[in-house]
């Protein structure tokens, strides 16, 4: 019988978006592993490495060169029973890594009902009929855009900010105005305010918008946007409108700055989107995790398909501080960490969202010597190598590990980890559904 542990080749998109050459993780965790169809060129962008069995880019068996698709339909003891017959022999998550330059798309993923429903609509534009909760986490300092800004900030800004007010609409702004300063609103009136001013703002016209951006544009030049109740400083408020204006100039996206949270990473910090959560990426290296799909609902900070209407009509238009996107680790209970030269400064650690499709557990392991043991996981689980060497195995196969590996395991299949130097970091994403398993992990 095949030991369940097979080293994978993944693709690398380029997207305008990307790190241009070997600025790019992504290119360089898909450079890692040999191809004769990829090598990295200094001037082109390199935007996201894809691990797992989605159609659009799917991962191979390096020494076979079959798909991990075809390798886990074939044999369905890959992926685990429950797994296996839940979602019909296919991975239900995506692992990816991005490597941002400049401001990905505003947009929103939708839920698994409105999924299917654009999916039988525009097959074009939405490619499957799936929902797309993801999960972000910090390889290197991250920027983003994530949920919207508490309505206070929100209305400082839109008595502050008069291009802003005059695209919102001055009946709007005062509206939302008034719902801010009330403690005791309602939670769905305090939604619908904040749905018609950001519904009135993402409709105004493009010649409008551009008009309105001049003057925005040269407050931030000025140093005159300033940042109220929020954790965002003045400079890099006033810095953010004008990068963003040199990669869209004159875009929606410039105005949207001033709803949506600004929220900065440190490696290994982490943030949390459900469906229907309106985000953006700005910059940095990221793992990203999500549902098995490649479905975007987009409205601003792109030249790809716009879909407004379904945008604000689907957003839950909650209304949260950024630390509350944020997605706490947790120490992982299912491995041994172990060292000749004991540290105890490795760690692994979980990453466990709100969802059953998928978690994620990054390990460091801090010296030459550390090892990691990880009990056997009732599902399958991809795992990336994301700085370091060392070694990974499952029962007598031994494989070498170094930055940009990536590796499948099976279903059960108890695996080592172990560095052979200074810092071995890896990032492994798994799904695991059978009951036991699920109340372990603190899934409900």
């Amino acid at each position: 019988m095949q030991v369940p542990l097979f080293r994978l080749q993944c693709g690398c998109n380029s997207y305008e978006w990307g790190k241009k050459g070997n600025t790019s993780a992504a290119a360089k965790y898909a450079a890692a592993t040999p191809r004769d169809d990829f090598s990295i060129q200094d001037d082109k962008p390199y935007a996201e490495l894809w691990m797992g069995t989605h159609p659009s880019l799917p991962s191979k068996d390096l020494e076979t060169g079959r798909s991990l698709l075809d390798m886990v339909s074939d044999n369905q003891a890959l992926m685990g029973s429950d797994v296996n017959k839940k979602y019909q022999d296919k991975l239900p998550f995506l692992f990816k890594v991005l490597s941002i330059a400049k401001a990905l798309s505003i947009q929103a993923h939708p839920n698994k009902k409105l999924a299917e429903k654009l999916h039988a609509k525009d097959s074009k534009n939405y490619p499957d009929d799936n929902h797309k909760p993801e999960m972000t986490i910090a390889i290197t300092p991250f920027e983003g855009l994530c949920g919207f800004r508490p309505l206070r900030e929100i209305a400082h800004f839109l008595d502050t900010i008069p291009p802003l007010r005059a695209l919102v609409g001055k009946e709007n702004a005062e509206d939302l105005k008034k719902v801010a300063n009330d403690s005791h609103i309602e939670s769905s009136k305090a939604k619908a305010a904040l749905r018609k001013a950001f519904t009135a703002l993402m409709k105004q016209p493009k010649d409008t918008v551009a008009n309105m951006s001049k003057e925005l544009v040269t407050m931030a030049e000025k140093g005159q946007i300033q940042p109220g109740p929020s954790v965002n400083t003045l400079e890099e408020l006033n810095e953010l409108v004008q990068r963003c204006n040199g990669q869209f100039p004159a875009d929606i996206g410039l105005f949207v700055l001033f709803f949506l949270n600004f929220v900065k990473l440190e490696p290994g910090q982490a943030m949390y989107l459900k469906a229907d959560d309106i985000h953006a990426y700005i910059s940095g290296d990221i793992i990203e995790c999500m549902a098995s799909s490649d479905n975007v609902i987009r409205a601003g900070f792109t030249p790809k398909f716009q879909d407004v209407d379904t945008l604000t009509d689907i957003l839950t238009y909650d209304h949260d501080p950024p630390e509350q996107q944020l997605l706490k680790p947790v120490d992982y209970p299912y491995v041994t960490l172990n060292s000749t030269a004991y540290s105890s400064d490795s760690s692994s650690l979980l990453y466990d969202p709100p969802i059953e499709e998928f978690s994620v557990v990054r390990t460091a392991l801090k010296k030459s010597g550390a090892k990691a043991t990880f009990e056997g996981l009732a599902g399958p689980s991809i795992v990336i190598a994301t700085s370091g060497s060392g070694k990974i195995s499952v029962g007598p196969k031994v494989e070498d590990l170094k930055e940009g590996y990536v590796y499948f395991v099976g279903a059960t299949a108890e695996l080592v980890i172990e560095s052979d130097g200074d810092e071995l970091v890896t990032f492994r994403a798994f799904c695991e559904i059978d009951e036991k398993a699920h109340q372990a992990n603190g899934k409900h």
